[in-house]
């Protein structure tokens, strides 16, 4: 058990419009290589539909432990001590980095965000590209975003 100190947001990479359910998301991460990544484990936690609606696909109790049955394969290096969130979307429909999240998921990870920073004021709430550089996810500046919505952090 580890204390939590990330929240990471991701994008699922799919195109703009294109629903994902969380049967795909457990597909694409835990059926064998090669048809999926082979883990024990989604990446994530919460996922953002395109509708506003948030899915909880790996329970947690909610506080600032991480315990071993609520860890997710969202980001090497940094998931015994963060929680990840995806929203669907975040690519063209040529397979480019783009921030889609619709109205209905804009307002739906304001709501979720300012929750978990209410309860969790000392966790660091970042992009994924922020810990891998690498990586476009999510597509969005969170930084920025957070400025907007008013969260500030350190």
């Amino acid at each position: 058990m580890a204390r939590l100190k990330y929240l990471v947001i991701h994008c699922t990479a799919t195109p703009e419009g294109r629903e994902v359910t969380s049967a795909e998301i457990r597909h694409w991460h835990c059926d064998p290589k090669p048809r999926g990544n082979g883990w024990k484990q989604v990446g994530y936690t919460d996922m953002f539909h395109l509708n506003g609606g948030v899915e909880r696909l790996v329970g947690n109790n909610e506080d600032a432990e991480v315990d071993p049955w609520e860890v997710t394969n969202g980001a090497v290096g940094y998931n015994s001590v963060s929680r990840h969130v995806v929203y669907v979307g975040g690519t063209d429909r040529k397979g480019n980095s783009k921030d889609t999240r619709t109205a209905d998921q804009r307002k739906a990870m304001e709501k979720y965000v300012r929750n978990f920073h209410r309860k969790h004021p000392d966790v660091r709430i970042v992009g994924h590209r922020e810990l891998n550089p690498s990586k476009a996810c999510p597509s969005f500046s969170v930084r920025r975003w957070l400025l907007e919505i008013g969260i500030k952090q350190d």
